[in-house]
């Protein structure tokens, strides 16, 4: 273990690791970095183990063991604690309200000539076409009318199309 990478856990980082490890009922990548924390605190009241011997100890590679010590030297305890550490996947809204409306009232207008139907395609090419947005993707016209609910079996006002007849 090199010098710049030494944990040492102050009192109240101990407690919370033990509290974590004795519980039980955190997720299991918290408990073995909890464990592997404790076993790698370099301070007075910790052993001090060697990566090699975390490693083996728990089952993990000396990387994982590195790394969990990397995590909480540069990030702090709750991070390196964490089981889950991905980026966020908040990502920026692609239309605003106003476009919402348009595309929806898009979907309620008549179908193109020679289609039955707006499909998701359809739509985001018109949006694009009508310079309502500069690119749009057919899962946000997806997930833009999912979220309003909006059916495209049945006509905007309400009434149900008439059934489709079967030719027998």
């Amino acid at each position: 273990m090199s010098a710049k990478r030494v944990v040492a856990l102050t009192r109240e980082q101990r407690a919370r690791c033990v509290e974590l490890v004795r519980s039980g009922t955190a997720h299991a990548r918290s408990i073995l970095h909890a464990q592997v924390l404790l076993k790698t605190d370099g301070g007075p009241e910790g052993p001090g183990w060697t990566d090699q011997a975390i490693g083996e100890a728990f089952g993990v590679s000396t990387v994982t063991v590195s790394h969990t010590r990397k995590v909480m030297r540069d990030e702090g305890l709750e991070a390196a604690l964490s089981h889950y550490r991905g980026p966020c996947r908040e990502y920026p809204r692609k239309l605003d309200g106003r476009q919402e409306a348009q595309l929806i009232a898009l979907a309620c207008s008549p179908a193109p000539a020679g289609h039955a139907r707006w499909s998701l395609r359809l739509l985001a090419g018109r949006m694009v076409q009508l310079g309502y947005v500069d690119s749009l993707s057919h899962e946000t016209v997806h997930q833009t009318l999912k979220k309003t609910n909006s059916n495209r079996g049945a006509t905007c006002n309400g009434a149900s199309r008439p059934p489709k007849m079967r030719s027998s």
